[in-house]
């Protein structure tokens, strides 16, 4: 009977309604509002909410309007703010899917796998390589510092897994042309029209807008000046002095995070250090006058060419010099097919940049294959070009000797004076110390049986900076900072060293160089102080002698031991064991 009533009231007024359209809102039952909430305007939107939504449309307006009338340079800007969100987000995500990918591998896949066991070792092969494809790809998309970074990487052959080492060899010498790649012939000629007010054909005779090569930082072309000269002009990526801030913060942070989530893996202190000195690569004005110092101070090696520059045509970023032919140090085959020696171009390696390290201190820091030619020369032996000299790293004349007298008492394994020395250099721990700056194991009393690394000995370095990473990271802060670039240089020479089948003994080259450095210098210093002392020079040239005689009498006392053994083996009164062939090997 309710409903009914009800009904009928709403009838009612509805009825009323239609006779009287001007009937108030009021005349209706209570209840009937309840019914019919459709008939009443719609609740007007919070300020927020429009703010909000006038925001959303606006914002992408005003800054499309402002990009369109934007000066080149500053389009180029606001392009780099954007690009410079996706490079972040790129190499996060990057380092996020290798994380997850090793622990999806170590905890799941491999869960009471055996370590070692072929099934295993399959597993995080295919892992390693995935990482490696990601951070190849990521570099190269990135670009830039990324590449330099992953350049870096190839030096540790002897501690990353193999596939690291295939794979991010790409980055040494083809980094692809990134910065050119869409509209080649408009963003050179845009650069050298911020840079020399005229277009590349009004200042050469003949460019070629292909680049020959590509670097991490620039791309390099080839060109004819108006005199016939053949040149080679290192064109900067027109974006990266505008990008290199933020792709340092960008890295800074990247390192920052991967320090809170992996505590013992603390980079960010490397990259602080650095980046001064990473900065001064941009200016190619300081990496002509960095050649024609090498140049000037190599002189007297014969075998090692600077490409001569050509000042009139670069700037801070371009850099024009002489074109030299040539093949990467490491390209075993084009050396073999050119009849040169890979002996004689190991040891004119490791000396020329040993001659750098304990005596000039002027160290080009950056000398993997890409940077670094090998051509015939006149004399039908091998030259050495040497390229990128935009990274270099001076060392002082104390820090110098100090590290001479080190790597001396390392072959001599003279306990006292490697501990005195590396005190020198601020560190320590010098038997940790002495391992990481040679890259093997060093045992006291006793000499290396070779030259080349064996199975175990590579084993045990690469278990050493596992086990080891926190202490090896104590010991690298507590040196000085220029010592950093100088063990880049020092292992990857080794690293070229070890591809070329090792042909030379480094470790003796390399004392040798440290002893005669040290002793140019000891006598430099003597001689400012107290005149041309006979006395002086005398204990110098004794120290030197002493060191040679010293280890050609170890090594001869090695090698009659191993005649000794052979004889007795051959005669039957010591049995033959693995041990002992493999002592004999070496």
């Amino acid at each position: 009977m309710w409903r009914l009533s009800r009904l009928c009231c709403f009838h009612s007024a509805l009825l009323r309604s239609t006779l009287d359209p001007w009937l108030p809102p009021a005349a209706f039952p209570r209840r009937s509002l309840r019914v019919l909430p459709t008939r009443w305007p719609l609740r007007p939107k919070p300020l927020w909410r429009k703010v909000l939504s006038a925001t959303a449309m606006g914002v992408p307006l005003l800054l499309g309007a402002r990009y369109l009338t934007a000066e080149p340079q500053e389009k180029r800007k606001m392009r780099l703010v954007v690009d410079g969100v996706g490079r972040f987000s790129r190499s996060l995500r990057i380092g996020l899917q290798i994380s997850l990918d090793y622990w999806w591998c170590a905890n799941v896949i491999l869960r009471g796998v055996e370590e070692n066991s072929p099934g295993y070792l399959e597993v995080m092969s295919a892992c390693h390589q995935r990482a490696a494809d990601a951070l190849v790809a990521g570099a190269i998309r990135n670009g830039g510092l990324y590449v330099k970074l992953g350049q870096g990487l190839c030096s540790f052959n002897h501690l990353l897994p193999p596939e690291y080492i295939r794979t991010l060899r790409v980055l040494e010498d083809r980094a692809l042309t990134r910065g050119f790649q869409e509209n080649p012939l408009l963003q050179v000629d845009e650069l050298f029209l911020e840079d020399f007010q005229a277009p590349p054909h009004k200042l050469f005779l003949e460019f070629d807008y292909q680049p020959i090569a590509a670097a991490s930082l620039a791309q390099v072309h080839r060109a004819r000046l108006h005199d016939g000269t053949a040149v080679a002009v290192k064109v900067q990526y027109i974006d990266l002095r505008d990008r290199f801030d933020g792709d340092i913060h960008t890295l800074e942070l990247l390192l920052q995070l991967v320090e809170l989530m992996h505590p013992s893996f603390g980079f960010s202190w490397v990259l602080q250090d650095l980046k001064g000195t990473l900065a001064q690569e941009l200016d190619f004005e300081n990496e002509g006058r960095n050649a024609e110092r090498c140049a000037r101070e190599l002189q007297h090696f014969r075998y090692v060419v600077v490409p001569r520059v050509h000042w009139d045509t670069s700037s801070k970023r371009v850099l024009t010099a002489e074109f030299c032919e040539g093949c990467k140090v490491n390209d075993l085959e084009a050396i073999k097919s050119m009849g040169l020696a890979v002996k004689d171009i190991a040891e004119k390696l490791i000396q020329a940049f040993a001659e750098q390290i304990f005596y000039t201190g002027f160290i080009h820091s950056d000398p993997h294959p890409g940077n670094v030619l090998v051509r015939k020369g006149p004399d039908g032996k091998a030259q050495l070009v040497l390229l990128d000299h935009g990274l270099y790293q001076f060392l002082d004349e104390k820090d110098r000797a100090a590290l001479c007298q080190l790597w001396r008492a390392i072959i001599l394994r003279d306990d006292a004076a490697m501990k005195t020395h590396a005190e020198a250099l601020g560190v320590r721990d010098y038997f940790l110390f002495s391992e990481v700056l040679m890259q093997r194991p060093v045992r006291l009393g006793q000499l290396w049986r070779s030259h080349l690394l064996s199975r175990e000995e590579a084993a045990y370095m690469q278990n050493m900076a596992q086990e080891h990473f926190e202490d090896i990271m104590g010991v690298l802060k507590a040196l000085p900072r220029p010592m950093l670039l100088v063990l880049r240089n020092i292992n990857t020479v080794r690293a070229i060293n070890t591809t070329l089948g090792a042909p030379v003994d480094r470790y003796f080259l390399m004392a040798k160089s440290a002893v005669r450095g040290w002793s140019r210098l000891a006598g430099a210093v003597y001689q400012n102080i107290y005149g041309a002392s006979l006395l002086r020079h005398i204990k110098v040239l004794w120290e030197t002698f002493k060191f040679e005689v010293a280890l050609r009498l170890e090594t001869l006392s090695m090698r009659l031991t191993a005649l000794l053994v052979r004889l007795l083996v051959r005669l039957g009164l010591l049995p033959e064991t693995q041990g002992l062939s493999e002592f004999l090997e070496t």
